[in-house]
């Protein structure tokens, strides 16, 4: 049954007063759903248009767009003493991090709880709440203008419905994370997201087979990028395509008229940053000769593919021992760096093999990959 917005009710909050109010009163509930509305069509960073409050018994919608003190919102996410309750999150961090400088402290995101409690691995919002309480939720306002106002009745009831109904899920969440005996690391798990993912350089592919002073002249020029990007408050591609970044690299241009022959390069960037361009290009190949930069992995022999394909298994086995979605354990790319490590190469090890991880699965990996690695040889 599709939820009637009729009966989402929530408080519009379009002045400072209001703000410091709520935020005083939510702190002595003991946890609030938060949600965000922004827009990122045109920009390097998130447009914030809406910031969605809720407890169990009242909803607010806050307007960003004319609230001028934020102080309150900040004590808020940052205060001990209320949970805050997020669900896939890593887009509303990034939207506190710009709009904020701050994020939120002692908080949880329903989705990874949700993996933690095996009820299904990067769940939906819509999904979550029609597993727990029941009820599905209508989508009509997905690609909202939210930056527009007044907003309508239909979006204000669409982006109560996103923290209304999370509130309710929390309570029963948190009791058979009790239950369970891992409500700790639920807060540690949502505590160790970060901003920004992989960053830039993961998503050119063929980076491992430059030579050291080409990898090192691509990092500089996606650093100037990041750096211009950041500046002009314009998405990356918009500065320069990643396809003509990877080709400058390749190539390392020396004058005007090499950097016109490549490919994708508008006449517009040379003209505006075209002698920038060089110098970074430059001193890259300066620096690369000093001091090279350190390799990047390679793809992964076909032993190490090999051996990672038989820990698939006993990270089943052990997952489902903690009754836990198996993708929340260890994503393959990492029993990849399991195997790496047992045939002994170098790895980095990722933050991730730390916390509630380091004993409940690093560790009888580490002792199951070895075997494995001993009984090959």
């Amino acid at each position: 049954m599709v939820q009637e917005p009729s009966k989402t009710r929530w408080i519009w909050v379009d002045s400072d007063h209001q703000v410091t109010q709520l935020c005083e009163e939510i702190t002595f509930n003991g946890a609030v759903a938060v949600d965000t509305e922004f827009r990122r069509r045109d920009t390097f960073f998130p447009q914030v248009a809406l910031l969605q409050l809720a407890t169990t018994e009242h909803c607010w919608l806050l307007d960003p767009l004319v609230i001028r003190d934020v102080a309150p919102i900040k004590q808020l996410l940052v205060s001990p003493n209320v949970v805050k309750v997020l669900h896939s999150a890593s887009e509303d961090l990034e939207v506190f991090a710009h709009w904020l400088g701050v994020g939120p402290t002692h908080w949880v995101d329903t989705q990874k709880a949700a993996a933690m409690l095996s009820l299904g691995f990067g769940l939906s919002y819509r999904a979550l709440i029609q597993q727990l309480l029941g009820t599905e939720l209508a989508k009509d306002e997905t690609n909202s203008d939210w930056l527009a106002r007044p907003l309508s009745p239909s979006q204000c009831d669409y982006a109560a419905a996103d923290v209304t109904f999370l509130a309710a899920c929390w309570p029963v969440m948190e009791q058979m994370a009790k239950q369970r005996g891992i409500l700790d690391w639920i807060y540690l798990e949502s505590a160790a997201q970060t901003i920004g993912g992989k960053g830039p350089l993961a998503k050119f592919k063929s980076a491992w087979k430059l030579p050291p002073t080409q990898l090192a002249t691509l990092q500089a020029l996606i650093d100037w990028r990041e750096g211009q990007a950041r500046q002009k408050d314009k998405p990356r591609s918009w500065i320069l395509a990643d396809k003509a970044l990877f080709e400058l690299a390749q190539r390392m241009p020396e004058s005007s008229h090499q950097l016109a022959g490549i490919d994708g390069m508008p006449s517009s960037m040379i003209r505006r940053h075209g002698k920038a361009l060089l110098d970074v290009i430059s001193k890259a190949r300066e620096q690369a000769q000093r001091t090279p930069p350190p390799a990047l992995p390679k793809p992964a022999s076909s032993s190490v593919r090999a051996l990672a394909k038989q820990l698939a298994a006993p990270l089943q086995t052990l997952a489902d021992q903690l009754v836990m979605n198996v993708e929340i354990l260890m994503p393959s790319r990492e029993l990849e760096l399991l195997a790496r490590e047992a045939l002994g190469e170098s790895i980095e090890v990722p933050s991730s093999w730390a916390g509630w991880r380091a004993d409940v699965v690093v560790g009888p990996m580490r002792e199951t990959v070895a075997r494995l690695a001993g009984a090959a040889c």
